[in-house]
């Protein structure tokens, strides 16, 4: 509940008790297996997922994300996450990540969250259980400095897939980026890049390096008060790379709703587990903000861009003519 002070041009979204009395009706709790899909879909559990996750039925998710805890020793509002030794985080990680691959259908994917220290951990427990695809690194550039160490800039995602069967619309994630080499052909005509008003372009095929990034911050819309939430943008490229429209996405640790937001406003169903009724009210609240505003920062008309860049009403990039000297952050 909202008890902090905060500067007039924050966005952060807050919840009030009013609001948690109201919200918290819209949560389900499960008891006995589900039978019914349709009971399901476009709901958020709010119980632990040790105790629920059995309850699931097998082969209903076409796309899972996992933000799980991280090795660390962090508290969540109400619960907390005891860091442990190598062995042990990785036989909690393999206590639950066998479910997974239930819960997916043959052609599902799966995204798998983690930091520096964990990553290797997920890859030996992902490997036992899918096919490994390959393992996104991005930018995380918020952070504190250290004084004997690397500042911590970058989390890693594995990909991993059921089976051979698969889907991947690289078409639906590409980024545009400013053109460095304008190369041209014989004519003289661009190649691979276009000409606008606003200066040179090009689309590009997504690596697995995200330089593209905001961790969410005080001015944005999409904050939150969770400490571990991701950006929308980076649950958007996973959705639009392994799911279709009208299909299931299903995240175990939801946190804050991101990944239920975004899979809401790209079309998609959405199954989210949260163990903090806070949070997965803050989830609802966020949910149904995304009914009257389904813009993602950084994502407009198709088209991923650069961190750093304005979008105006015609989605074209440009400075910001309030500050013309800089360049507005998504």
């Amino acid at each position: 509940m909202e008890r902090k002070h905060r500067a007039p041009r924050n966005r952060t979204i807050t919840l009030t008790q009013d609001d948690v009395d109201v919200l918290r009706s819209r949560l389900r709790k499960v008891k006995e297996p589900v039978l019914s899909l349709d009971a399901l879909l476009d709901q958020t559990i709010n119980q632990d997922l040790f105790e629920v996750v059995g309850l699931l039925p097998s082969a209903f998710a076409d796309l899972i994300v996992v933000d799980p805890p991280y090795n660390l020793s962090k508290t969540f509002n109400t619960t907390s996450f005891k860091q442990r030794s190598y062995s042990d985080y990785v036989a909690w990680l393999d206590s639950w990540l066998p479910e997974m691959y239930r819960l997916m259908k043959p052609t599902g994917s799966i995204y798998i969250c983690g930091d520096w220290a964990s990553s290797s951990a997920i890859s030996t427990v992902a490997e036992k259980h899918f096919i490994v695809r390959n393992r996104i690194t991005w930018e995380r550039e918020k952070g504190r400095g250290a004084l004997a160490n690397w500042k911590n800039c970058s989390e890693d995602i594995w990909f991993c897939t059921k089976s051979e069967e698969y889907y991947f619309n690289v078409d639906a994630v590409k980024l545009k980026r400013k053109v460095i080499a304008p190369y041209t052909n014989e004519a003289g005509d661009p190649k691979d890049w276009n000409e606008t008003e606003h200066g040179r372009f090009r689309l590009t095929s997504p690596s697995n390096l995200w330089t593209d990034l905001t961790v969410p911050f005080w001015s944005m819309p999409e904050n939150t008060d969770h400490p571990t939430q991701k950006p929308e943008k980076l649950i958007a490229k996973i959705v639009l790379a392994s799911s279709r429209p009208n299909e299931i996405v299903f995240d175990p640790f939801l946190g804050s709703g991101t990944t239920s937001v975004v899979a809401k406003k790209l079309g998609r169903h959405f199954v989210g587990i949260e163990i903090d009724e806070v949070f997965a009210c803050l989830a609802e609240k966020r949910l149904e903000m995304a009914g009257f505003d389904n813009s993602i920062q950084g994502y407009s008309e198709g088209v991923f861009y650069e961190r750093n860049t304005f979008i105006d009403s015609k989605n074209s990039m440009k400075s910001n003519p309030s500050r013309p000297n800089e360049i507005a952050l998504f």
